[in-house]
């Protein structure tokens, strides 16, 4: 009896929701090959990198067609069962292509097929400090300049910090060596960094009766799956919580992975981390470089690092002694990827957890509704921290009523008159505007012509820093004009106000005090962010958008003004309630987190807004119930569950024509329990040159919805039209108008 086929099932990096079956070649073993390797196998005319999947003993494609795979690039898995499972059931819950999802788990270096190695690098270092070296080196002043720039470099330097010193000094080197007075090291030769793994550098805080119960309550629970909710107040003490329960779970030599929703916020918690540990923490996020990247992956891989902080890539990472999982302000949304592979690193957090069989830690001030409603059902543990940690109090909060008020470029008197009062008691005000640039809006004052985006249905915004117009959608920039498009007037006003126009009227106001400004403008440089929060304590005004809203203790801000909170009430997103009552919370939680009492001021139009009057009233967890019954009322999520089906092309027309067909081909399946809403425009219909639009999905259970996609979207797949347009689906949207 002839001995069975081995084939191989591998995915590709293309968006194609389907596997490829290939042959193992002549030259490799079928032992050679194992689930998790990557390979170079042929695909049409080209040569791809793929990822083998499984090995089975059946194909459904004709064994003529089949094709042999040219090599394998690894000669052990990169890419684990586990993490293979997880990557696999992301694909086939958002509905996305396999290959895709699977090589997301990859740092783009392996994706294009280098070594799965960092190469070492040398350093040069001080190997002896003599007496006497003025005068050894009294005539090499070359090697001096040298040895005083490893001086200030105790840990060593490279190639590359040699280079930014602009100095000749291959030789200088060369000859210092031969003295015996500097090593040269490869990195792998460097004093490890896990030595005395689990011993504290600073010591553990005292921690008071509800933190301690939280932690007590978490440890009981913390030897297999569970999801905990540590939904504590701003400045209650969250991070000590996490730095006591990591010690915990390091001591046993078990990895945490440490999510957080910004690059910004991870300088501050390495700090922390840093502080109080010895052990190896590694960071994963798109601010590093590709080595830096596929170092802190390999460490996580092979178990060196036993904290890993990362962004919503990281859920991604392979762990070798998983330990738990924790997620710092959960609620936000940069936790959803919002294009191409459109997962919620939160969510598949919680799966890989429930996988590992390991705790999940959610925490936030002012949680989701949906982890909340998961609290109420019983899905997770709340572990409620109210009150701030030690002697702070929680601010204030009041309303500045802007209606008949006289606004000094979008500033109200008696909010300049509290900034002066602040700087007189030598403490920070921080200024909250959601939006940069100079001004949102130029226009004409002679004919109302507006300067708008070719590409998008949006308007230009004018950044005075280099005289530009720029689209914050499609990211065209012009020049400014100086005559109007239409009727050629000078005429030409700005209106609205922006993070620079804030920072430009408050620099005349406060002409001798330090102004600072945080946005995506001021921090375009790599590092610049850091650089930015490193110079907080040397201003008196800090002005920012919500890079500065969440995570960070700024102990010695002790007023906080909201400038415009009012383009938040009437969003027409069912979510627009929830966000705003997020973010302004969140923002006031930078108020007092030291000693002294903070402020909140929110300038408004409108004061008597029944959400005003709950931010100002309430606490969050009265406002979040409230939310929450308005959601059950009408049947939004948490409490029914969406899919948000996008089309776009450069024909006005056809996205709508497609998703009209599409509803077509929904009919012919069972809708029992499922709604379809559309199509309808995108809000902002064209973008970047595409026409947009959308239908919106709405089943009563996350079982329908899933039944519903996995054979639709196939049908709609394979029919001529979904080729004249570009189209995906988004499950669990987060922004669906």
């Amino acid at each position: 009896m002839p001995a069975s086929k081995t084939y191989l099932r591998v995915v590709i990096p293309l968006p194609l929701n389907r596997v490829f079956d290939y042959l193992i070649s002549d030259t490799l073993s079928t032992a050679q090959v194992q689930p998790g390797m990557r390979v170079k196998v042929p695909f049409g005319n080209t040569k791809k990198i793929g990822i083998i999947i499984e090995k089975t003993g059946s194909t459904n494609t004709p064994i003529a067609k089949l094709k042999k795979i040219e090599c394998t690039l690894d000669s052990t898995p990169l890419i684990d069962s586990e993490l293979l499972k997880l990557t696999l059931w992301a694909a086939s819950y958002y509905n996305h292509s396999p290959g895709e999802a699977v090589f997301s788990a990859l740092p783009t270096s392996l994706r294009k097929g280098l070594p799965a190695a960092v190469a070492n690098k040398l350093i040069w270092k001080i190997s002896r400090h003599p007496e006497n070296i003025e005068s050894t080196l009294s005539r090499a002043p070359a090697q001096m300049q040298i040895w005083n720039f490893l001086l200030q470099h105790p840990r060593g330097v490279d190639i590359d910090s040699l280079n930014r010193h602009k100095i000749n000094w291959r030789q200088p080197l060369k000859q210092l060596i031969a003295k015996q007075l500097v090593t040269e090291l490869s990195v792998a030769d460097c004093p490890a960094q896990t030595d005395k793994a689990h011993h504290s550098l600073e010591p553990a805080l005292t921690l008071n009766d509800a933190q301690a119960a939280g932690l007590e309550t978490i440890l009981k629970k913390s030897e297999r799956y569970h999801a905990f909710l540590v939904f504590g107040d701003t400045g209650s003490g969250k991070t000590e919580l996490y730095l006591q329960f990591v010690e915990t779970i390091t001591r046993q030599n078990q990895q945490v992975l440490l999510l957080v929703p910004e690059i910004g916020l991870t300088p501050q918690l390495i700090t922390h981390f840093r502080k109080r540990f010895q052990h190896r923490i590694s960071v994963y996020h798109s601010g590093l470089s590709e080595k830096e990247r596929l170092a802190t992956w390999l460490d996580a891989r092979s178990g060196k690092s036993l904290v890993i902080l990362g962004t919503r890539s990281a859920v991604f990472l392979p762990i070798k002694n998983p330990g738990a999982i924790i997620i710092d302000e959960e609620h936000d949304l940069s936790f959803k990827q919002q294009e191409g592979f459109r997962y919620s690193a939160r969510d598949v957090a919680i799966i890989r957890a429930k996988n590992l069989n390991i705790p999940i830690i959610l925490g936030s001030a002012t949680p989701s509704l949906e982890s909340l409603q998961n609290c109420n059902s019983g899905k997770y543990t709340m572990i409620r921290i109210k009150g701030r940690a030690g002697n702070a109090i929680k601010p204030v909060i009041s309303l500045l009523d802007l209606r008949r008020e006289k606004l000094f470029h979008g500033l109200c008197e008696k909010l300049l008159t509290l900034i002066e009062m602040e700087i007189k008691n030598d403490k920070q005000t921080l200024l909250f505007l959601n939006r940069r640039g100079y001004s949102p809006t130029l226009m004409c004052h002679d004919c109302g012509w507006i300067a708008d985006c070719d590409r998008c249905d949006a308007r230009l915004t004018y950044h005075a820093n280099d005289c530009s117009m720029r689209c914050h959608h499609c990211g065209t920039e012009k020049k400014l004009p100086v005559n109007c498009k239409d009727c050629n007037s000078t005429s030409l006003h700005h209106y609205g106000y922006g993070t620079e126009r804030i920072e430009k009227a408050l620099a005349e106001r406060f002409s001798d005090v330090g102004i600072l400004r945080i946005d995506r403008d001021s921090t375009r440089r790599k590092n610049a962010l850091q650089e930015k929060l490193g110079q907080i304590e040397d201003n008196q005004i800090l002005i920012g958008t919500q890079m500065l809203a969440k995570g960070h203790h700024f102990p010695n801000v002790t007023l906080v003004g909201i400038i415009d909170a009012d383009q938040g009430l009437f969003g027409s997103d069912f979510r627009a309630s929830e966000r705003m009552s997020q973010l302004i919370l969140q923002v006031a939680g930078r108020a007092g987190r030291a000693e002294h009492p903070g402020k909140v001021f929110i300038q408004t139009h409108c004061p008597d807004h029944p959400l005003m009057q709950m931010i100002v009233t309430q606490n969050y967890h009265n406002i979040a119930n409230s939310l929450l019954e308005e959601r059950k009322q009408t049947e939004f999520p948490p409490f029914s569950f969406l899919a948000l089906m996008r089309a776009e092309s450069t024909r006005a027309n056809a996205p709508t024509d497609f998703l009209l067909h599409t509803i077509q081909l929904a009919n012919k399946f069972n809708l029992q329990g499922i709604e379809l809403f559309g199509p309808m425009p995108a809000p902002m219909e064209k973008r970047a040159g595409k026409f947009r639009a959308q239908l919106l999905v709405s089943a009563k259970s996350r079982q329908l919805l899933h039944q519903l996609l996995s054979t639709w979207t196939p049908t709609i797949d394979n029919s001529k039209i979904s080729r004249t347009v570009r189209w995906s689906v988004d499950v669990d949207p987060q922004e669906i108008l």
